[in-house]
């Protein structure tokens, strides 16, 4: 009778055994899993993954038919919750109400989701940068450069290569304009290059149109959403015949497009990038939706962080004391 019921109870514990065993999911979700800011944020978050024992499920979401996919595919692996940076931050109630339906934590990482009003989601913490602040820092690196060159503020076209459809990307590009007229850049000289996409074809479009456009100013400055974008207005300076002796750009993110160009033999008119840390933003928001929902340490609802000047002469210091 003893052995009988120990057999049971046996039988009883082993899918409990099996449950328990099984690891715990944790999604990652970005909108364009090709540029290499998201390739590393990946790199962080399964490092994350490693060290806490969890197993990370990395998904790209270019649109926001993939994305609504994506969390449905989520909750049928028995994932927990997720980070996020959604193809469009307008889609966060869509992201809200899908994860609370399927009772998955919800993070937003570099794009903060916002309702139909474009108000913050209170709901979905979010860890980003200060736009603002990093584009006054864009604008403080063209301004030391400027002087160490001997440039007028006041005979120095401004190229802001713009995508204001993303509140980021215009808080970045608006913090470098504000920097530079303080400092005596007229508002006259600020020209916007309105880009169709992020990526650095859209940039060499819009700031070749605007080299075009105003051929009155000899010497440049010039910046972006990111690398991307200052690269494409260095690529259509060149194209115009404006040398690196006469354009200065600074991207943000410290990308490998960033590097590369750090490494070509002779320096060209892309000057540096803001340096953001990829590690903060994969590995600690894969740490916090993890805790969040195995241990119900629920993140702080918003935290930024910031970003350093990267230049061809400080790059392998700064790389090395973030990581990277």
């Amino acid at each position: 009778m003893q052995r009988r019921a120990a057999l049971a109870l046996a039988l009883l514990a082993a899918p409990l055994a099996t449950l328990a065993a099984e690891p715990v999911k944790v999604g990652f979700l970005v909108k364009q899993a090709e540029e290499p800011w998201f390739q590393d944020e990946w790199r962080f978050a399964e490092q994350a993954a490693r060290d806490k024992g969890f197993t990370l499920v990395k998904i790209g979401i270019p649109n926001g038919e993939k994305m609504m996919a994506a969390i449905d595919n989520l909750a049928a692996q028995k994932a927990v919750g997720f980070v996020i940076c959604a193809p469009d931050v307008k889609l966060g109630v869509a992201v809200n109400r899908a994860a609370k339906r399927h009772g998955l934590k919800v993070m937003s990482v570099d794009d903060q989701l916002v309702d139909g009003a474009g108000k913050p989601i209170a709901d979905i913490p979010h860890m980003g940068i200060s736009g603002y602040e990093i584009g006054k820092q864009v604008g403080q690196g063209l301004l030391a450069e400027m002087k160490a060159r001997g440039w007028k503020p006041d005979e120095v076209g401004v190229l802001r290569v713009a995508f204001d459809q993303l509140p980021t990307a215009r808080d970045r590009t608006m913090g470098a304009v504000d920097a530079l007229k303080a400092a005596g850049v007229p508002a006259a000289n600020v020209v916007d290059a309105p880009q169709a996409k992020t990526d650095t074809e859209s940039a060499f479009n819009a700031a070749n149109i605007a080299f075009t456009k105003n051929a009155k100013f000899k010497r440049w400055v010039a910046f972006g959403l990111n690398d991307e974008a200052a690269l494409g207005a260095v690529r259509a300076a060149e194209g115009r015949g404006i040398k690196h002796d006469a354009m200065l750009a600074i991207g943000i993110g410290g990308s490998q497009t960033a590097m590369n160009e750090f490494t070509k033999p002779t320096p060209t008119a892309f000057y540096g990038t803001v340096l953001i840390s990829p590690k903060r933003h994969g590995y600690e928001t894969a740490v916090a939706v993890y805790e969040w929902a195995t241990a119900g340490k629920q993140p702080p609802a918003v935290t930024l962080t910031s970003g350093t000047l990267m230049t061809r002469q400080n790059q392998a210091e700064l790389r090395k004391q973030m990581g990277l």
